[in-house]
């Protein structure tokens, strides 16, 4: 899961006069539910957005969020999901999970230099100190480290960690430090290197009943989705929800001026051939993650027989289209198909990823 999704809430909730409490896993060892770096986002009704894993870990971290909403205050604690803190059941994982309950949120400078770098399409990395006292209760210093920064300020806590900061932005993973010798106070200092990174784009070409329950689903799995369509009495507000973005436009033009970069993920199911065949036409030769098109598979042997023909593209480009799109999962239904495309996501994504990460070794 890519952490940025959940700040895109947590930025609408700092405009609101209701509190709200970011939770986070910093650090773990052993099997636990999630990883360093999954975060939750409660208020007075409880989550509201992301997930530390469920079960009973993430039920204690919300009691835990609920103490910190009335009270202000911020904990750091470690969970462990056997022993004692699994009394409700038997052992669960067998590991333990260090949790960071944020209940002041810390300067608004520093969400606010997040908000404008993912909104410009730009990654860098939440630097969080944490100081512990023997009681769990923490005082937490956040700043965000920009990609374009060219150096650390020396000054700042983070300033001596610049080969760990470089480390955790080239691998895409969390790093946590420990600060050795004496703190003032007896505390402890705990440092959590956060690698964010804007969310993929999917463009979904065609906003009929696969494109809507694809976009549906989408947002759930942190994309940032973008619906295009000529009729405006299907890419509209009573179809879709707030969290995407429609463009009603003739579908080539639209396609073709749409920002296609590396982590561009583009889905192409219109109402007909032809205007599936201008969309991938507008997109076949761009950087784009992935580019999949919907159709059978004697649809799909005529259409390449076409642009290949016509020289709109070269068979390795063609070889680039998951055509027909989707895993095979036996899908019929609507929703079962987009269910099979957005797997399909997914795997692509996380693949990429992989290879990004294999290159910044």
């Amino acid at each position: 899961m890519n952490e940025a999704g959940i700040f895109g809430e947590l930025f609408r909730r700092l405009e609101r006069p209701e509190p709200v409490v970011l939770a986070t896993i910093v650090d773990a060892e052993g099997p636990t539910p999630q990883v360093p770096g999954a975060s939750a986002l409660f208020g007075r009704v409880g989550l509201l957005q992301g997930t530390l894993g469920g079960g009973l870990l993430e039920a204690d971290a919300g009691e835990k969020a609920a103490l910190c909403l009335k009270t202000g205050d911020s904990l750091f604690y470690r969970f462990d999901l056997q022993g004692e803190d699994a009394a409700a059941g038997p052992p669960i994982c067998g590991g333990f999970a260090w949790i960071l309950i944020d209940g002041s949120l810390g300067k608004k400078e520093t969400w606010r230099s997040l908000k404008e770098a993912l909104q410009s399409r730009r990654g860098g990395l939440l630097a969080t100190r944490i100081l512990r006292s023997d009681d769990g209760r923490a005082e937490i210093e956040r700043v965000w480290l920009d990609e374009r920064a060219s150096a650390l300020d020396s000054a700042s806590p983070f300033g001596r960690f610049s080969k760990e900061v470089a480390q955790a932005r080239r691998q895409g993973k969390p790093v946590v430090l420990q600060e050795q010798g004496a703190i003032p106070g007896g505390r402890k200092a705990v440092y959590f290197l956060q690698p964010l990174f804007p969310l993929p784009r999917l463009l979904i070409v065609g906003a009929g009943h696969i494109g809507q329950a694809l976009a549906r689903q989408a947002e759930w799995l942190d994309f940032e989705v973008t619906v295009v369509d000529d009729r405006a009495d299907f890419a509209c507000r009573e179809r879709f929800k707030e969290g995407a973005a429609l463009i009603v436009s003739d579908v080539e033009k639209a396609v073709r001026e749409f920002p296609i970069s590396g982590d561009t993920f583009i889905v192409i199911v219109t109402r007909g051939h032809s205007q599936d065949a201008e969309a991938l036409r507008a997109s076949i030769h761009s950087a784009a993650a992935y580019i999949g098109m919907i159709g059978s598979r004697n649809k799909v042997a005529l259409m390449r027989e076409r642009f290949l023909r016509e020289g709109w593209a070269s068979a390795e480009e063609w070889d680039r289209v998951h055509t027909p799109i989707g895993l095979k999962i036996g899908s019929k239904t609507v929703e079962e198909i987009a269910v099979s495309i957005a797997a399909e996501l997914v795997e692509v994504r996380a693949r990429t990823r992989e290879a990004q990460a294999g290159e910044g070794r």
